[in-house]
């Protein structure tokens, strides 16, 4: 009798458990809803959208809704421009040299502030917030700030002419490779932080006895950092790169306040390129194809880039073992 009692207790006692996990779950959904609706109108729908729109040659100098836009379909007739682009060929490969000498520089800088900022010394918070305030700065006002530093006039020259002991009067953003120069210091000045700061907490965690053990076996500071540093924190350097390049692919605010492309196109990116298209030329329908294949892209090297951080763990993990 007092097992079949105990049985009962117990089905009992699950079958609360299952009421109660049901009103949790009830409970979740209806606190995540707002959350999950406000999602789909931000991304969702204006995904359909854009892919409807990128299917079509609608404008709005049409004279029609993008409702409508279904009377000019195109299908894939966008996509295929884009190969053939060549404007927007160029504007890329200046972009991919923009970023990539603007990398180069933020991770040679940024990882050398960050093995600076390892050890302790004195007034180490108040340098750390200095070097972390360009980071903080709204790009469109890093950008202003940067338009006056280069101004034919500004200090920039002033400093340069006071080096020389001559005038220097070089107009920096009206000549096409000294504007690409010019940009580039920007983007750099403002974006090491982040590298810096990405790059000092992979340092930090590499593990302290390994480095105290290297040195006791008389290992110098050069042979700690190839030998145990550097390959720990493989996967944090390639995170820190990676999200540097994928960000500076982005880059609009400096270029646009600084140069707007100029002179001519000479500095022009490709998120500029595509601003232009879509707010001069108003080809919409082209600009949402550019954009849905500009999106896919970034999201294939986001994704092959974790892909080798996750092989590169596993082979470190298994050599550990």
């Amino acid at each position: 009798m007092s097992s079949v009692n105990a049985s009962a207790t117990a089905n009992a006692g699950k079958l609360v458990e299952a009421m109660g996990a049901k009103k949790s779950a009830q409970i979740g959904l209806l606190t995540t809803l707002p959350a999950q609706l406000l999602l789909v109108f931000i991304i969702v729908f204006p995904t359909i959208v854009t892919v409807y729109i990128s299917l079509t040659w609608w404008t709005p100098l049409d004279g029609i809704p993008w409702t409508e836009a279904y009377r000019s379909f195109a299908w894939f007739d966008n996509y295929v421009s884009i190969v053939s682009d060549q404007k927007l060929i160029n504007a890329l490969l200046r972009t991919l040299f923009i970023v990539c000498i603007a990398v180069a520089f933020e991770f040679v800088l940024g990882f050398g502030l960050a093995l600076l900022f390892v050890d302790r010394f004195r007034m180490r918070p108040v340098y750390y917030t200095l070097v972390l305030m360009p980071m903080m700065v709204v790009p469109a006002v890093a950008g202003y700030m940067f338009l006056m530093l280069f101004q034919s006039t500004g200090p920039i020259n002033q400093i340069i002419s006071a080096l020389i002991g001559q005038p220097f009067e070089v107009v920096w953003l009206a000549d096409e490779n000294l504007a690409l120069v010019a940009v580039i210091i920007g983007e750099v000045w403002q974006w090491t932080p982040m590298v810096f700061l990405i790059m000092l907490a992979g340092l930090m965690s590499v593990p302290e006895d390994q480095i105290k053990a290297a040195r006791l076996l008389g290992a110098n500071s050069a042979q700690v950092l190839w030998r145990i540093s550097i390959p720990r924190i493989k996967a944090v350097m390639a995170i820190a790169i990676g999200i540097r390049f994928i960000e500076g692919l982005k880059l609009f605010d400096i270029m646009y306040i600084m140069t707007r492309g100029g002179p001519g196109v000479a500095t022009e990116t490709l998120s500029l390129y595509i601003y232009k298209r879509t707010y001069s030329d108003l080809e919409w329908a082209y600009v949402s194809a550019l954009g849905l294949t500009i999106v896919l892209t970034m999201s294939l090297i986001a994704l092959g880039l974790v892909a080798a951080i996750k092989v590169a763990a596993r082979r470190r993990a298994l050599g550990a073992v």
